[in-house]
């Protein structure tokens, strides 16, 4: 995790955030900081308001030590429209036998990015790739439910909110994890998952690999 304070933005504030009971709107504020402090202070640390290795350890958050040289995006493959929660997911996960969600993020319906495992902790959601990788997952990907065998179909459900945000998150881990690649769940497994030829979508938006 990188150092923050008051001025920041991104995914990482909203870990910060979500740690601390706030509402995770990614923008480290006034409140924010003044939470900072309150948290600092009840853990005898200096009340700087300053997040670095000292407070991200007294919240639980460890400093990303992996090398990560891959970024892969998925979808939660359901259906089109419909939510689907960190908590639904980490149900999912752990029914298969993983130990927590297996995915760092996850956009919701609404262009909410979603912290999920830490970065410092090896994901569970590519095999192969899962100690060297950020896994970023967006809802839906499948047709709706209405849909013949929607289960087995793959549809491109991303909702303009969820693709501007992929783009936002996409960009601050190539900013963390510079020369990081960003790939698609499918280049690695024979499934349709994310629902988009990433590649093509890189090209779009203007993300160099």
């Amino acid at each position: 995790m990188t150092t923050l304070k008051r001025g920041s933005r991104g995914a990482e504030v909203k870990t910060l955030q979500s740690k601390l009971n706030l509402m995770a709107d990614g923008i480290f504020g006034p409140l924010t900081e003044e939470a900072v402090k309150e948290f600092q202070k009840s853990k005898g640390l200096k009340a700087d308001g300053i997040v670095g290795a000292q407070t991200w350890a007294a919240l639980g958050v460890a400093r990303n030590t992996r090398k990560i040289d891959e970024i892969i995006l998925h979808c939660t493959a359901t259906p089109e429209g419909e939510e689907f929660s960190n908590a639904q997911i980490k149900a999912s996960h752990l029914a298969r036998g993983f130990s927590d969600i297996g995915y760092h993020y996850v956009i919701g319906l609404n262009g909410e990015v979603r912290p999920g495992r830490a970065e410092a902790i090896a994901g569970a959601h590519c095999t192969g790739h899962n100690t060297r990788s950020i896994g970023v997952c967006y809802v839906g990907g499948c047709p709706k439910r209405t849909t013949p065998n929607w289960q087995m179909a793959g549809k491109d459900t991303r909702t303009p909110a969820q693709r501007a945000a992929l783009v936002k998150i996409v960009k601050e881990l190539r900013g963390r994890y510079p020369g990081a690649t960003v790939h698609g769940h499918n280049e690695f497994a024979n499934k349709a998952c994310p629902s988009f030829k990433v590649k093509e979508w890189l090209t779009e938006v203007g993300i160099k690999q």
